[in-house]
């Protein structure tokens, strides 16, 4: 595993169907993003063990949204891991459009690891907790 003291970056293009009647992107459509972000940073950084191991259940939502999203833009969705209790571990997401990188949402989430062979909560190796939570 490697560090995640720097934010994790993912691209996303706008699809049209991610497009609401008001000509914009959806706010569920951000929250998808927030996840897709958060999932793409476990793949990218976690050994393949722990992925076996661990899946990650969202326990809470915080989205704020700043700007409307719209048909063209291109995304960047910018996630860090903040701090955990033994099974809660919050992560931080920022989604930016990419050609100015203006802030068009901001979200918090709590996630919880389960364990891929019981489904039930579980704490974490020493390993997995430096990399996907700050100390507190």
């Amino acid at each position: 595993m490697s560090s995640t003291a720097e934010p994790y970056e993912l691209p996303i293009d706008v699809q049209p169907e991610d497009i609401d009647d008001l000509g914009h992107v959806n706010n569920v459509t951000y929250l998808r993003w927030v996840q897709e972000a958060a999932t793409a940073h476990w793949r990218a950084v976690a050994a393949p063990a722990d992925q076996e191991q661990l899946y990650w259940v969202v326990v809470r939502h915080e989205i704020d949204y700043l700007h409307p999203a719209m048909p063209g833009d291109r995304i960047v969705a910018r996630t860090w891991v903040g701090a955990a209790t033994r099974i809660k571990f919050d992560r931080h997401t920022e989604l930016l459009r990419e050609r100015d990188r203006k802030p068009l949402a901001r979200a918090r989430t709590v996630w919880c690891p389960i364990d891929a062979r019981t489904g039930k909560p579980t704490a974490v190796s020493a390993e997995v907790r430096a990399v996907f939570s700050i100390p507190s």
